[in-house]
């Protein structure tokens, strides 16, 4: 009898980067392999393992940036060409089809619809940095073709509804309840999870204050989906994904992070780092009031007593809220330099704030830090003093209307940002500009 001759299998070939291509994206094609084939190298670009790849080309499918491809080993192309040969034609690898569990997935993403904005507020008064989201989230909702809403939260406060209208939003979900009065996490985060389990938005926004980043991280976890923190840019890929960039690794990279496989798709923003949208009163638009089934007993948390630590003392300045902002660095060398600052800030009608390397140093108030991880500003006028530039300072400036830089070393990064530079000893070019300034206000009076 004639032994039947075994079936070979057709190779469906390994993945490999295309360096050129490959833009760091945050690892999408890692998350999504599920041989454990890939690995991330110190550029965060893919390393491919060809002995536990199965070219199932599931990495293919969700690189951004087309940088990966096919190719079959010497061995594979071997096996290759006997089929060919045996069937008079070229073989065509087999393609593996999406699974039941993607596909299940992807039908359930494709039930999230909407951009949403938190909107932050204590005693009725918004925080900006609500406003500034409904900016960005106007142009991601007008990419996706979705409506653009807000979330309402407190005791008292439709009021905010006509001004989430004035800047741009088409629809505000409200809850208005007694037990809202005062921040707290259980009742805000179980409100915003009702919602979203109800409504179903596809993005929400929220800012990353203080009691926004202890809210979205409780929703995040709450709803089980991911969250990005201190986003510097949103934007919306071919595939419908929230790119959210963020800096990484202390700075030195802005990292792309998405989320793929959950919803919403949750990011917070610093204050000031979006820009204002404009604002029109003219516009209106739809209120959905819901009410939240918990009462006052059910929280474990009670405030008590609320104490207001904002202060109107001149030391205690909000660096973020002032249109010119005169910093120093470690080039200031002392904290007692810091008065030729304060001088210049005077004149020009401005406030002092200060580099890490300054606020480490004790020279100034932790409350005054411009940078990663002290505050983001959007001044009409940035005066760098005596700072090098390093990318965690860059970061918190980097948006400023005009940005005038001092300092001695031509090679600084911050002159590489700088709308103006001026190369010299920040101790003479200071005070000669502070005297300038002094002498044509002089000028005017006579």
């Amino acid at each position: 009898m004639e032994e039947k001759k075994k079936k070979v299998k057709r190779p469906l070939g390994v993945a490999r980067l295309i360096p050129a291509k490959c833009i760091a994206c945050g690892a999408r094609c890692q998350a999504d392999c599920r041989a454990d084939a890939i690995t991330m190298n110190e550029a965060g670009e893919p390393v491919f393992d060809i002995e536990k790849c199965t070219g199932c080309r599931r990495c293919l499918r969700v690189c951004p940036a087309e940088a990966i491809e096919i190719y079959f080993t010497p061995e594979q192309q071997k096996i290759l060409d006997e089929l060919a040969k045996e069937k008079g034609a070229e073989a065509e690898p087999e393609v593996e089809e999406m699974d039941e569990e993607d596909a299940r997935i992807r039908a359930k993403l494709a039930e999230y619809k909407g951009v949403w904005i938190f909107v932050e507020q204590v005693d009725g008064e918004p925080h900006t940095v609500s406003w500034e989201l409904l900016g960005v989230g106007a142009d991601l909702a007008k990419t996706l073709d979705v409506e653009l809403c807000t979330i309402v939260i407190g005791d008292n406060v439709e009021t905010l509804c006509q001004e989430s209208f004035a800047y741009g939003a088409s629809k505000v979900y409200l809850m208005d309840q007694l037990v809202f009065h005062h921040y707290r996490t259980e009742p805000y985060f179980k409100a915003i999870c009702h919602l979203v389990d109800k409504y179903k938005p596809e993005i929400v926004l929220i800012g990353a204050t203080g009691l926004g980043r202890d809210l979205a991280g409780a929703v995040a976890t709450e709803l089980r989906t991911g969250l990005t923190a201190d986003c510097t840019g949103l934007t919306i890929d071919e595939n419908r994904f929230l790119l959210q960039t963020r800096p990484a690794f202390g700075g030195n990279v802005m990292a792309t992070i998405m989320t793929e496989r959950t919803r919403p798709q949750m990011a917070s923003v610093r204050p000031h780092v979006m820009p204002m949208p404009e604002r029109d009163d003219s516009r209106s638009g739809e209120i959905i009031r819901e009410l939240l089934d918990i009462k006052e007993e059910d929280i474990g948390v009670k405030v008590l007593e609320v104490h207001d630590s904002r202060s109107h003392a001149a030391e205690d300045v909000d660096i973020a809220a002032a249109d010119i902002v005169v910093a120093g660095g470690r080039g200031m060398q002392s904290m007692e330099n810091f008065r030729l600052l304060q001088e210049l800030a005077d004149e020009l009608g401005g406030v002092v704030a200060g580099s890490r390397s300054a606020v480490e140093a004790g020279w100034i108030p932790v409350e005054r830090q411009v940078g990663q991880t002290g505050k983001t500003i959007r001044p009409k006028i940035y005066i760098a003093c005596g700072i090098s530039g390093a990318i965690q300072h860059l970061v918190g400036m980097q948006d400023s209307d005009v940005i005038i830089a001092i300092n001695r070393d031509r090679t600084a990064p911050i002159f590489e940002v700088a709308t103006y530079g001026i190369e010299g000893d920040v101790f003479q070019v200071v005070p000669a500009i502070t005297a300038r300034i002094q002498e044509l206000r002089a000028r005017e009076k006579d």
